[in-house]
């Protein structure tokens, strides 16, 4: 077996989805990026570390709002400026790790500059990165000069110019959320997204794997789809391992893995770990069947690692 540190999916909807198989999936952490908070610590059995935003901070009227599969609550108004910090301080003080910010020009309102420069100025003030959905002609940028740290999509709308990407690469990290766009099928926009990404990663910047788990059919568990369009990107396998465990993200790793984490009642403090049939091969092509053979275990488990019924391929 291969033991790696827990994967991360960076880009989840618990609400819209049942978790239980997250872990037997191969996922051992989780960023909930809107509509979720931790229930009580003894539903949390089996169930991956999780780290969340809270409600998605929007402008009156805009995205998700207007979405039906928007959890009632999980959507706050931030209509001014002035009321920026009490948006960010009360998702803090239900735990929050992250501030999500949505830019949606595509759905209706967004956030106008002034407001967005607030939430992201008291987030930062407070120690917190800032999350933002960007969608639309445009968005990506704003959510760059506002000094976003994360877009919670690789950018799809349109083709980021070659300048903008260069300067994004140095600042900011893009979860990729590739499979989204079109569940295996070619769309425009997962053409454009990857393109984006290939020049995003050749520029050096920082790709996190995430799925926007609960948006579509989309496996619970790692996305076979999700990875084998990450290499066509041009990641290499240890890329892909990199986005999936956050090792090169300093700040941003360590708070997913501080102590907002909820972690599965039940066992020790030692966080979950990733357990893989065999050893990595040889071959490239095999690389992501054999990733999707990953298990999410307790360090304790590992003791007894011969009786988990691990997948044979």
């Amino acid at each position: 077996m291969t033991v790696l540190p827990g994967f991360l999916d960076a880009h989840v909807h618990l609400a819209l989805i049942d978790p239980a198989p997250l872990t037997a999936g191969g996922i051992a952490r989780v960023l909930d990026l809107g509509g979720w908070t931790p229930p009580d610590s003894a539903a949390r059995a089996g169930l991956p570390e999780a780290v969340f935003a809270g409600q998605f901070l929007a402008a009156p009227g805009g995205y998700p709002s207007e979405r039906p599969w928007a959890p009632a609550g999980s959507v706050r108004f931030v209509p001014q400026a002035t009321d920026a910090a009490a948006a960010v301080d009360d998702q803090l003080a239900l735990g929050a790790s992250v501030i999500k910010v949505t830019l949606n020009g595509d759905a209706g309102p967004v956030l106008a500059d002034d407001v967005l420069a607030a939430i992201v100025g008291h987030a930062h003030n407070r120690g917190t990165p800032v999350v933002a959905h960007a969608e639309g002609v445009g968005m990506a940028l704003r959510a760059f000069e506002a000094e976003v740290d994360v877009l919670a999509h690789t950018p799809f709308s349109e083709r980021a110019s070659d300048e903008l990407i260069e300067a994004m690469s140095g600042r900011m990290a893009w979860i990729s959320t590739l499979d989204i766009h079109g569940w295996g099928e070619p769309t425009d926009d997962f053409d454009r997204a990857q393109d984006n990404l290939r020049r995003f990663h050749l520029a050096g910047g920082q790709v996190l794997y995430g799925t926007d788990l609960g948006n579509g059919s989309l496996p619970v568990g790692l996305n076979l789809r999700e990875i084998d369009a990450l290499l066509a990107a041009g990641l290499g396998g240890d890329d892909v391992l990199r986005s999936l465990t956050m090792e090169h993200l300093g700040g941003f790793r360590n708070v997913l893995r501080g102590p907002a984490a909820t972690a599965p009642a039940g066992t020790t403090s030692e966080r979950l770990v990733t357990v893989l049939r065999g050893e990595r091969p040889a071959d490239p092509c095999a690389f992501s069947a054999w990733l999707c053979t990953a298990r999410a275990v307790s360090p304790a488990d590992l003791v007894e690692i011969d009786a988990l019924d691990l997948p044979n391929d």
